[in-house]
C-alpha cells in the first residue's frame, strides 16, 4: 500500500515535483494533473506553464491523501466531487451513481419523444444526481420535471445540482418509486416516465470490480436478478401516464429482450430498445395507448 505522504517535504517548492512524485507512485499522469489541479486550483495548462509554482504544505498532505485513495481504487469522480454529464459539471458524492455517458442514450430518447409536446410533465425515478432529470429540465424550460429517489442523501445531490445549474422546473420527492408521489403535488399522469434504477443481478462479478466496488449498492443491484425493480416500474406506469406517454427505461447489456417482453405484455405500443456507444443494449421504452386505442 503506497504511504499516504507521496511527496516528500523536499517536493514542497513546485508543482512540476508533485506531478513527478505522484507519477514515481504509479499515478496516471493524466490523472495525477487533474489531482493537482483539483487541489491547487490551477488550470491544466497552468501546471505546464506554472509548474515551477509553489505547493504549500496543507495541498501537499491533501494531494497526497487523494493520490494514494486513488492508488486504492477509488473512483476519480469522488475524489474530485464532480463529473460531466451531456456537456454539464455535476456534483457527485459517493451516495449517488457516478454519471455514464451510455446514460446520455436514456435522455437523447427522452428528449426526442417531447418535441412534439408543450409544456410536458415528466417524471425520473430513481434520480441519484439528478443527471437525467436537470439535463431533461434545463433542455426543456417549459416542462415539469418530477424527481424521486428512496435516498434521502442523493435526493440532496440532486437538489444541489438542480439549483446549481439553474433548472427551477424540476420538483423532488423523498420515497420509493411511484410511491415518492403520494400528498406531493404531482400531476395525476405524465407524458414522460424515465429510470436508471438498480438493474445488476446480485450474483454479477461484475459488482466486485472497478468503479462498481465504492458505488452505493443499493443503486446498482436489486439483490435479485437485476428485473425486479425495472417489474415494477413498468407494472406501476400505465395508471401514472397520459394517453400517448412514453415509459423509458435504462437497464443492463443483457436485459433488452426482457424488458421489451415485459412492456408488451403490460400492453404498451411501438416497443424499442437502442444501443449505447459500445453497440449494447442499454435502453427500452413504449408508448401508452391513445384513449381512441390508436
Amino acid at each position: 500500500m503506497p504511504s499516504a505522504l507521496l511527496i516528500p517535504p523536499e517536493s514542497l517548492a513546485r508543482v512540476a515535483d508533485a506531478l513527478a512524485a505522484l507519477a514515481r507512485a504509479g499515478l496516471p499522469a493524466l490523472e495525477a494533473r487533474m489531482l493537482v489541479s483539483h487541489v491547487t486550483g490551477l488550470s491544466r495548462v497552468q501546471l505546464i506553464t506554472q509548474d515551477a509554482c509553489a505547493v504549500k504544505d496543507a495541498a501537499r498532505r491533501r494531494i497526497s491523501e487523494l493520490a494514494t485513495r486513488r492508488l486504492a481504487g477509488e473512483p476519480m469522480a469522488y475524489l474530485l466531487g464532480e463529473r460531466e454529464f451531456f456537456g454539464r459539471m455535476f456534483r457527485v458524492t459517493p451516495a449517488v451513481l457516478i454519471p455514464r455517458p451510455d446514460t446520455e442514450v436514456l435522455v437523447e430518447q427522452a428528449l426526442d419523444r417531447l418535441e412534439e409536446r408543450d409544456a410536458p410533465s415528466v417524471l425520473d425515478m430513481g434520480t441519484g444526481s439528478g443527471i437525467i432529470a436537470v439535463t431533461i429540465a434545463l433542455a426543456r424550460p417549459d416542462a415539469r420535471v418530477w424527481a424521486t429517489d428512496a435516498s434521502a442523501d442523493a435526493l440532496a445531490v440532486a437538489k444541489d445540482n438542480a439549483q446549481a445549474l439553474g433548472a427551477s422546473n424540476v420538483q423532488t420527492a423523498l420515497g420509493d418509486w411511484y410511491g415518492a408521489l403520494a400528498a406531493t403535488g404531482a400531476p395525476s399522469a405524465f407524458d414522460l416516465i424515465v429510470s436508471n434504477p438498480p438493474y445488476i443481478a446480485a450474483a454479477d462479478a461484475h459488482l466486485g470490480q472497478g468503479d462498481l466496488r465504492f458505488e452505493p449498492a443499493g443503486a446498482l443491484t436489486d439483490n435479485g436478478d437485476g428485473l425486479r425493480h425495472l417489474r415494477t416500474i413498468v407494472a406501476g406506469a400505465p395508471v401514472r401516464l397520459a394517453a400517448g406517454g412514453w415509459l423509458l427505461l435504462e437497464h443492463g447489456y443483457d436485459q433488452g429482450a426482457a424488458v421489451r417482453a415485459l412492456l408488451a405484455e403490460a400492453g404498451f405500443a411501438d416497443v424499442f430498445t437502442v444501443q449505447d456507444l459500445g453497440g449494447q443494449d442499454r435502453c427500452s421504452g413504449g408508448q401508452w395507448p391513445a384513449e381512441n386505442g390508436a
